[in-house]
């Protein structure tokens, strides 16, 4: 996992490549700095103190209180935290060991390199050649200053671009090799002086090393191993499903395709591989010819189980297209499981007994974390075989199904019936698909019909009550998706006390080539 060091002062990490420090915008994906903060209770107070740039990997600090925070700003903006970065490049070091000083101005995207001059802000490097190895040159690299590209500008002023560096010249690579390898500081609760050390992986697989860093695979054995164009394979995604791996996409497998998917058995222990082809029109297509398709090793006889954050889940290959679990809710499930919305969110408003009320519940997932934590759960859906695919998942973890509603039925008119019977739930959850059809209420298009979900579901909430608004369609701005919701809860005159958005997790990476499709909301309203 991520974590090198925590106590009751500071949280050091080692950042994988690919990630941002924080959000570049409001609805894209989220930085390591915004992953960490809303996912635990203790980290709610966690203070960004240095950043590294998105490509870059390696130690990172973050203090959890304000006397914490205090410390390690003075000695950064004093320079007594002592930082060591590791770079390689593929182009001839002219020295053994020299410092680069310089005035850095930045021009678009990238920072240009000039004398130093009355006003400018100096940026200053100390560079020490390592070693040869495989046509690479390593170097070490210590940052006296920390001007944003710093390193990268100077290495690339001084005829060695960065490997993967393809803003400053560097030959083209699955990612920048550059790490920050030490920091060295003064522990500000001991006063002792402390080293963290990370050490640089720069062969490994990006994607693989990115869902390394941050799925805790003891907890954890389903989650997304490839992502589109994030993950440089336009239109392929991968999925660990425990011991079995789901390819998918609107075509057959390539053979550049099967070899990749060959090199991740490995790398995840799979015994088997199967791939479903991705089609808009499921309805009128025959089970069989949706259900995901064996293509490499065993077969998966029957149903099989997979683990997220410690809770079991009932998953089947042969049960059409969807298999059971959607994989990009993992973290939103969690916030149930850990009654934890956001830093400064509990899912509860007040302790005590709480029920939820699952919509468009499908196999039940939000359910069974909900109970576990403890709560009354309402389960509604369509389909009467998921409903008891939910009742098995409650079962698997030792939870009595008995002990819980599970109503088939039409969402918006069993939301009316408990309107009537004045049923009140603290939780109510909005998670349907982009399309569906019932003989109630006919045909639901998830961006025309959203505002009468949410206007039928704010009478059966408590005061303080938690509603999760989320929605995958794709075509669907976030920023629009938002305002609706928020401008639907006014026009009702009810109040939104709290709001937390969140986009789908990191093993789903957001970027220009994928943007995010998966868009939630909670919020807390009076």
């Amino acid at each position: 996992m991520i974590i090198l060091f925590e106590d009751e002062h500071l949280l050091v990490i080692n950042k994988p490549a690919g990630m941002n420090t924080h959000a570049p915008s409001p609805y894209a994906g989220e930085g390591i700095y915004d992953w960490l903060r809303h996912r635990e209770p203790r980290w709610a107070n966690l203070a960004i103190i240095h950043r590294l740039d998105k490509q870059t990997s390696g130690v990172m600090v973050f203090g959890k209180t304000s006397a914490a925070n205090r410390s390690l700003t003075e000695q950064f903006a004093e320079h007594k935290a002592e930082k060591i970065y590791l770079l390689a490049t593929d182009r001839p070091i002219k020295k053994q060991a020299f410092t680069a000083r310089s005035a850095l101005v930045r021009t678009g995207d990238k920072y240009l390199s000039r004398p130093v001059h009355a006003g400018a802000d100096v940026a200053e490097t100390r560079f020490k050649f390592l070693r040869g190895e495989n046509e690479r040159n390593f170097v070490e690299a210590r940052p006296i200053t920390g001007r944003t590209h710093q390193i990268r500008v100077h290495a690339a002023e001084h005829g060695f671009p960065i490997v993967g560096d393809d803003v400053y010249g560097g030959s083209p690579a699955a990612r920048l090799w550059l790490h920050a390898a030490e920091l060295s500081l003064q522990h500000p609760g001991t006063g002792q002086r402390t080293i963290f050390r990370a050490p640089a992986n720069f062969q490994a697989d990006v994607g693989f090393a990115l869902r390394e860093a941050v799925i805790d695979r003891a907890q954890t054995n389903a989650y997304r191993l490839v992502h589109g164009a994030s993950d440089q394979h336009p239109g392929w995604y991968v999925d660990r499903l425990d011991k079995f791996l789901l390819s998918q996409s609107e075509q057959e497998l390539t053979a550049q395709q099967r070899e990749q998917l060959a090199k991740l058995m490995v790398l995840t222990e799979a015994r088997g591989v199967y791939h479903k082809r991705l089609t808009r029109h499921v309805r009128q297509t025959k089970l069989d010819d949706v259900s995901p398709q064996p293509v490499l090793g065993q077969w998966a006889s029957g149903p099989f189980f997979v683990r997220e954050n410690r809770v079991q889940y009932e998953l089947n290959f042969d049960e059409g297209y969807s298999v059971g679990l959607f994989l990009d809710q993992r973290d939103n499930r969690r916030r149930l499981l850990v009654k934890h919305v956001a830093a400064g969110f509990p899912f509860l408003s007040a302790p005590g007994e709480w029920e939820v009320l699952n919509t468009f519940a499908y196999t039940c997932g939000f359910s069974v974390c909900a109970a576990l934590s403890g709560a009354r759960t309402t389960s509604l859906d369509l389909s009467k075989k998921y409903l008891e695919w939910g009742k098995r998942n409650f079962a698997l973890n030792a939870l009595d199904p008995a002990r819980h509603d599970f109503i088939y039925g039409d969402a918006f008119d069993w939301m009316a019936r408990m309107a009537k019977k004045q049923r009140r739930f603290n939780a109510i959850l909005l998670d349907p698909p982009t399309f569906s059809q019932s003989k109630q209420s006919g045909v639901f298009r998830v961006e025309k019909d959203y505002a009468s979900l949410v206007k039928l579901a704010l009478p059966l909430l408590k005061n303080g009550g938690t509603l999760l608004a989320s929605t995958n369609s794709a075509s669907w701005p976030a920023d629009q998706f938002v305002r609706l919701i928020t401008s639907t809860i006014a026009k009702t005159k009810h109040r939104v006390l709290q709001m937390h958005y969140v986009p789908q997790p990191p093993d789903f990476p957001v970027s220009r080539a994928e943007p995010a499709y998966l868009k939630t909301i909670w919020l807390r309203i009076d």
